[in-house]
């Protein structure tokens, strides 16, 4: 075998297990209006309003118990950036205040649990 055939072997297969990793067969639906991005096999759900942040978050479909976990929320919103803390709420990690998230705004949300990180996970708000 050629050395040109066997790179090339070698990158297709690479290829399909790319798209494999990030394609895990299904299509993931916000369940409360939000923005919707997976990390760790773990969904998550930002609701974004103008007074309420709201982090929803299901592992292959069912609630993950948020007792004891917190996130840190920034929100990028053109050249502003705000910082918010969200705490256990009933099913969710949530956060009142005011609160600027135009459609396009980015957000990056860094959980924990018990002052350990658990996952970063970005979201373009719509």
């Amino acid at each position: 075998m050629k050395l040109s055939q066997l790179i090339l072997a070698v990158a297709m297969s690479a290829c399909g297990t790319a798209f494999a990793a990030d394609n895990h067969g299904h299509d993931i639906k916000p369940m409360h209006g939000g923005a919707v991005a997976e990390a760790k096999e773990v969904e998550y759900e930002l609701v974004a309003s103008a007074d309420k942040l709201q982090l929803y978050m299901r592992d292959h479909g069912k609630p993950v118990a948020v007792a004891g976990m917190t996130a840190k929320v920034t929100l990028l919103a053109g050249s502003e950036k705000q910082d918010v803390q969200l705490q256990a709420g009933d099913g969710k990690l949530e956060a009142t205040g005011s609160f600027k998230v135009p459609a396009g705004t980015k957000a990056v949300v860094a959980v924990s649990k018990a002052g350990k990180s658990v996952a970063s996970v970005r979201f373009t708000l719509k």
